[in-house]
């Protein structure tokens, strides 16, 4: 199959250090090689893949100085998606609706991950304009703003198999690991640590938007001799940082729309205490990949239940639902029935005709 992969421009594929979507992209496209497919990824130029790679710029944008106005390099990707789209059984989008009123009006076949929130009143008139465009969620709860949309599957992100290692041996702090933004709150990790007296590490990137929330909320609580704030860290890191975790803290305060940390932490054997979010209940299993908590006491006590938890049975979870194996399956099945669908149209248009 000719698949083309469209990934936003902010970060490189795979991301340098945080990168969500991206990596997801990454993992999707060297999957779908590795089974024989011709994939060409669009993408920034510091890319590093086996597809064929096509860049709209030389460097990714967030880490490009020079860079002031992002939207005109997108324009730039779209242009260079349609003028080869031709050369595709499918494009795959991973740019939110960047380029819906150009797919519209174009033959291949075309399908797009919606990666992020989906509950910003903004949209709904945008998505009732476009609600013929084919969509993919990546939880179903991600859904619950928008159920009337052209929605084709949920396909839950995967990671290459031997991507983390697993660590059968608990280690002795808590980790968090994710934006320092007010939904992802951090506070209430660095909290349920002095609760129990565990030392917690905290690793993740502070988004410019950001940067006054985590001056005046979050830096004033770095100071307890609990926390250690290690910054940003890239893939090459979170091996050893979430494999020798007791567990991870992920005490989300908005609708998550997947929570790819969750699952790294699985593939480590490290189980996940989270807040009852979004696609938390989806992605967790109570009980046997960790605890799933409303407030801060359930947060707490959960901590100290962690021993009832095997994790042999993380890793094997992670084995049986989140791999890249298993994505790229679910993705080449819509595929599938996107291109015999447009196929059908086009022959009865000419038979019309």
């Amino acid at each position: 199959m000719r698949i083309a992969q469209v990934a936003p421009l902010y970060e490189s594929v795979p991301p340098k250090y945080y990168g969500g979507t991206e990596r997801v992209v990454s993992y999707l496209t060297e999957e779908l090689v590795r089974q024989g497919h011709e994939v060409t990824l669009f993408a920034s130029g510091d890319s590093v893949t086996k597809a064929r790679l096509v860049s709209a710029c030389p460097r990714s944008l967030r880490l490009d100085k020079h860079c002031v106005d992002q939207m005109a390099h997108h324009i730039l990707l779209l242009e260079q998606v349609f003028r080869r789209a031709d050369q595709f059984d499918i494009v795959h989008f991973h740019v939110d609706y960047l380029h819906f009123a150009l797919s519209r009006r174009q033959p291949t076949a075309h399908v797009t991950t919606l990666h992020g929130r989906l509950d910003i009143p903004d949209l709904v008139p945008l998505y009732q304009e476009f609600s013929d465009m084919p969509v993919v969620s990546i939880s179903d709860a991600q859904r619950e703003p928008l159920p009337w949309v052209n929605w084709q599957a949920t396909v839950y992100h995967g990671l290459p198999e031997d991507l983390y290692s697993f660590r059968a041996a608990p280690g002795t702090y808590l980790t968090f690991l994710g934006r320092i933004s007010p939904e992802k709150r951090v506070d209430r990790a660095i909290e349920i640590a002095k609760r129990v007296r565990m030392p917690l590490k905290i690793a993740g990137k502070v988004d410019r938007v950001d940067e006054d929330y985590f001056e005046s909320v979050v830096n004033p609580l770095l100071r307890d001799p609990l926390v250690e704030y290690v910054g940003e860290i890239g893939e090459g890191e979170k091996d050893e940082f979430l494999g020798n975790a007791y567990a991870l803290l992920f005490p989300i305060d908005w609708p998550e729309p997947f929570g790819l940390v969750m699952i790294e932490a699985l593939a480590c054997g490290t189980p996940v205490i989270a807040y009852r979010s979004g696609s938390v209940p989806e992605v967790m299993e109570e009980g046997r990949t960790g605890f799933m908590v409303k407030g801060l006491e359930e947060a707490v006590e959960a901590v100290w239940r962690v021993p009832e938890l095997s994790r042999e049975r993380c890793r094997e979870i992670f084995a049986q639902r989140f791999t890249a194996p298993r994505m790229a399956g679910d993705y080449l099945r819509v595929y599938q029935r996107l291109i015999e669908h447009k196929a059908e149209r086009a022959s009865k248009a000419e038979g019309d005709g």
